[in-house]
């Protein structure tokens, strides 16, 4: 039997079977330059296809004889609307030849695995088809509709402020340079707002080399601008900002109720950088290279390179980004030098880890680079074994921790959520999270002076302890490295 690599070289068909299916196909082949011959039991739609100079013969499909009529055709479609009718030429024509490449119309599910069965190459459910095609329709006259909307929020003022999350990460900052890229095509002059720390080295290295501008919010007045947006802030716990909003896009569902003017939030993608894919293809925007690099990084980052939980749209819209993307620039983006710093943590959390069963711990003691904890976590989930690995420090009279896993059947988000989330600030993903915990909930000391290894000691053991218990391994199977209890 052929296969449908081989389409390409083939250039004679056959259709049994030429209702309106048929004679559309027809005329597109036959317009490709294709010799196709048509074979139907309607003498009056013989009569009238040859009327339009194309070959058509008057014959019953389920008759044997067809088989030698289409023996030196390489294509067969067979698209009569008689199930029975094509299942049985099907049959004819495999038990006497068998190496042509046949495409059969089904009536059903059912009459579909029949086909399939019996050795067709291709099966077409119009039903499905025709579903599929409506939800394609539907889809895209959502988007349609949501860019309209969008499009009547922007025009309303003539300058915006976009906020991405808190020490935000590629996916929110991708998707701040897509919206400032759309409001800039219609006349709006956009700026990109935000809290925290440019943290991790990529990060800084997608910030600095696509030349991203982005303002510190609190050097910002929000009141300065006619329009807020908020992008990627669904996992806020709180309001991020007191102040009316204008524009809400994310891939989660928010925790707050910001009551924006306009809202997508679509679930069933997994990046926020997909969804401001879709409306630059819908805005027709002339896609710069910074804009394409940016949103393929942050739907890369958000998946981990398509790896998690990707949906065909996260696809579909990386697809359409590639060729306008500077892949020089990814790969320098996503292999940054490492730190003198970020090399002494490491070495710290590999002294001081702790494994029980595939689940590691380490203390990486006191840090200046925060971001540090999260590269170190990374190498750590490397070590042979190891299905998860969670690496924390203080800095500022705060614990910082950085976890990542492998480990399908257990959420890195939620374990740190169940851990830390009544003290202090927890969010992430299934595969990657962290959390920032205030140093008083576990000493009420300071660290200042001499104070400063007893901090150490007093939350390690109650970091250690309240991880392990969340990821449900408090028995523990053994353990292997330094300071770690």
């Amino acid at each position: 039997m052929s296969s449908a690599i081989s389409m390409a070289s083939m250039s004679t068909y056959a259709i049994l079977g030429c209702g309106s299916v048929g004679h559309a196909v027809a005329e597109e082949l036959v317009q490709g330059g294709k010799d196709v011959l048509i074979l139907d039991k309607d003498e009056g739609r013989v009569e009238a296809l040859r009327d339009q100079d194309l070959d058509a013969r008057t014959a019953d499909i389920r008759d044997e004889a067809t088989v030698e009529a289409v023996a030196d055709r390489d294509v067969i479609l067979m698209l009569s609307a008689d199930a029975e009718a094509n299942e049985t030429a099907l049959e004819n024509i495999r038990g006497r030849s068998g190496d042509q490449f046949i495409i059969v119309r089904a009536s059903d599910p059912v009459t579909a695995d029949n086909l399939d069965e019996k050795g067709a190459d291709v099966v077409i459910n119009p039903s499905a088809v025709i579903a599929d095609s409506a939800l394609r329709a539907l889809e895209q006259g959502e988007l349609e509709y949501k860019a309209a909307q969008l499009a009547d929020v922007i025009d309303d003022g003539e300058t915006m402020a976009i906020l991405a999350h808190r020490s935000p990460g590629p996916d929110s900052i991708a998707s701040a340079v897509a919206l400032q890229a759309i409001a800039d095509s219609r006349g709006v002059e956009a700026d990109i707002l935000y809290e925290g720390e440019i943290g991790h080295q990529e990060n800084r290295a997608f910030v600095n080399l696509l030349g991203i501008e982005l303002r510190p919010l609190e050097k910002a007045d929000l009141e300065a601008y006619d329009l807020l947006a908020l992008v990627d802030c669904a996992k806020a716990t709180d309001p991020v900002v007191d102040h009316d909003v204008d524009v809400f896009l994310d891939h989660f569902e928010p925790e707050v109720d910001y009551n924006a003017r306009f809202t997508d939030i679509r679930s069933n993608v997994s990046s926020t950088s997909t969804i401001l894919t879709k409306y630059v293809q819908e805005f027709d925007l002339g896609l710069s290279e910074e804009v394409a690099t940016a949103l393929l990084y942050g739907i890369r980052a958000e998946t981990l390179d398509f790896k998690r939980d990707t949906t065909p749209a996260d696809l579909t819209a990386a697809a359409y980004l590639y060729p306008f993307a500077n892949h020089d620039t990814l790969e320098q983006v996503e292999s940054p030098s490492m730190s003198p710093e970020t090399l002494d943590v490491l070495a710290e959390a590999i002294r001081n880890r702790e494994v029980k069963g595939s689940h590691l711990v380490s203390n990486a003691g006191f840090i200046r680079d925060r971001d540090a904890l999260s590269q170190a976590a990374q190498h750590l989930l490397n070590l042979e074994g190891i299905t998860t690995s969670a690496v924390f420090a203080i800095a500022n009279d705060t614990i910082y921790l950085a976890a990542r896993s492998k480990d399908i059947r257990l959420n890195i988000g939620n374990v740190l959520e169940d851990a830390f989330g009544d003290m202090g600030d927890a969010v992430g993903h299934s595969t990657d999270a962290s959390a920032e915990i205030p140093l008083g909930i576990f000493t009420g000391l300071e660290t200042d002076g001499d104070n400063r290894e007893t901090l150490l000691e007093l939350t390690e053991q109650a970091v250690r302890t309240k991880l392990f218990a969340a990821m449900g391994v408090e028995g523990g199977s053994g353990s292997e490295g330094g300071n770690g209890g």
